[in-house]
């Protein structure tokens, strides 16, 4: 469940026209104010939240805030390149929105690779709307990074605080007639297997599309829903059922959890909590405290063989 987006570093309001109306910048930046409240522009050093979202000049779709469901939180850095999307941060302020577009040969150089599945991509287009920006201004770095982080926490506990009633709405909006686990997983298994449920140790063989709340896929290694919902880097994945040795921490805890209640053969709907997901770091293309649901299938179940058994401890006398 990986999604190389490092050259992302900042992602960047779909509403954009990238046909015309842009003006260049002395470096080379294209850039398209459209709305300009008049606020003070952002600084280096400033941090800002803003709603990005990245797409090709192709119009297809890498990254958006938006399908994440909370802004990206961002400093202000040093350009990296002439015509680097930082340029254009200095161009916009709090409640501005604005559209930047940057060439992709200036972006993959000097060590940087090209993913294949920008090979024909000549510009990236970086879509911003600034919700928040806290100024560096002469406050110390000490005061600035305890203001920022009191900030984003805030916010932080606020999505968390939404989440039950998101995921309540989810499952009533699906119909989903779920059982609840003590550890808070929800599931509902759509067809039974065969045989003892998976245990601790043994390895499941497992199809799975996994998605976001509002029914966006961030992963799968079902060919026909990678397809369907667009996912990038198509020519590199195998769409091979993922294997894994069932209550290692190898996954994360909601599918430790999942699987022992699943046997051979099962399908099933997984609603797993951030707590047992990505909690709240997130993981990539997955935002912090994000609920996740997974279909799966539980296609073979191998157990350990037992010359890989350990030897019993002896017994005291």
């Amino acid at each position: 469940m990986k999604k190389n987006l490092m050259f992302l570093a900042l992602a960047a309001v779909g509403f954009a026209s990238c046909n015309g109306g842009f003006k260049q910048g002395p470096n080379g930046l294209l850039y398209n104010v459209h709305k300009d409240n008049g606020a003070a522009k952002l600084k280096k050093g400033d941090f800002f939240s803003a709603y990005l979202v990245v797409k090709t000049d192709g119009d297809s779709v890498l990254y958006s805030a938006y399908e994440a469901g909370q802004p990206q939180y961002v400093v202000v850095q040093e350009p990296q390149f002439k015509g680097d999307f930082m340029e254009g941060l200095t161009l916009i302020g709090q409640g501005d929105s604005a559209t930047f577009k940057v060439s992709t040969d200036s972006i993959f150089k000097n060590g940087v690779a090209r993913p294949p599945y920008l090979k024909s991509t000549k510009y990236l287009l970086y879509d911003v709307k600034i919700e928040k920006v806290i100024p560096k201004g002469t406050l110390t770095d000490e005061v600035f990074q305890r203001t920022v982080s009191t900030y984003v926490n805030e916010q932080m506990a606020n999505v968390k605080k939404q989440e039950p009633a998101k995921i309540k709405k989810y499952i009533d909006d699906n119909k989903l007639k779920v059982t609840k686990a003590d550890s808070g997983l929800l599931y509902v298994v759509t067809k039974p297997g065969s045989g003892p449920n998976i245990a601790v140790n043994d390895t499941a063989v497992v199809k799975y599309t996994g998605r976001l709340l509002n029914g966006k896929v961030f992963d799968t290694n079902i060919k026909e829903d990678a397809v369907k919902a667009k996912l990038p880097q198509l020519e590199m994945r195998g769409f091979q059922p993922i294997r894994f040795p069932v209550g290692q921490h190898g996954v994360i805890p909601g599918w430790d959890m999942a699987f022992q209640l699943l046997n051979k053969g099962a399908k099933a709907t997984l609603v797993i909590p951030s707590a047992l997901a990505y909690g709240e770091r997130g993981n990539q293309v997955i935002p912090p405290n994000a609920p996740l649901v997974f279909d799966v299938e539980v296609i073979d179940v191998v157990h350990p063989s037992a010359a890989a058994a350990p030897t019993p401890a002896p017994v005291k006398k």
